[in-house]
């Protein structure tokens, strides 16, 4: 299996603009303001979080499935921070933050959720940024 994504950029870093979609029709447009302050739009950074969030909390539901007590549900933010340094942007910290409902005590789904940030497809495609912290709440 592989997943398809495209994008398209016109024009310079600075004036221009883009698209960014995937074989299954999620579609954005980015430009710089979009990824570097807080103009309007979607940025590369975004789509990585919304891609690491779902993989974890799959992951995750594999996980507490395979030990016999399937979650109710998964909610999953990933925060992803891009700093500007001497050698061009770097995503330099992911901050997921989890809320599982399970049936489980705070101290198992913890070490469950520690678990899958490790063994994650996409975590592990991620290994080269610097930080990647996890906060779990149960629901």
């Amino acid at each position: 299996m592989a997943a398809t994504g495209t994008a398209r950029w016109e024009g310079s870093l600075e004036e221009g603009s883009g698209t960014m979609s995937t074989a299954t029709g999620l579609e954005g447009t980015f430009t710089r303001a979009s990824r570097f302050a807080d103009g309007a739009g979607t940025n590369p950074e975004e789509l990585i979080g919304a891609a690491h969030a779902g993989c974890f909390s799959q992951f995750l539901a594999l996980l507490l499935s395979k030990n016999g007590t399937p979650p109710a549900s998964i909610e999953t933010t990933a925060k992803v921070s891009i700093v500007v340094a001497d050698g061009g942007p770097t995503i330099n910290r992911i901050a997921l933050s989890t809320v599982v409902d399970v049936d489980l005590p705070a101290e198992e789904i913890t070490a469950f959720a520690d678990e899958a940030k490790v063994g994650c497809p996409v975590s592990k495609a991620l290994a080269g940024v610097e930080e990647i912290t996890l906060a779990v709440s149960k629901a």
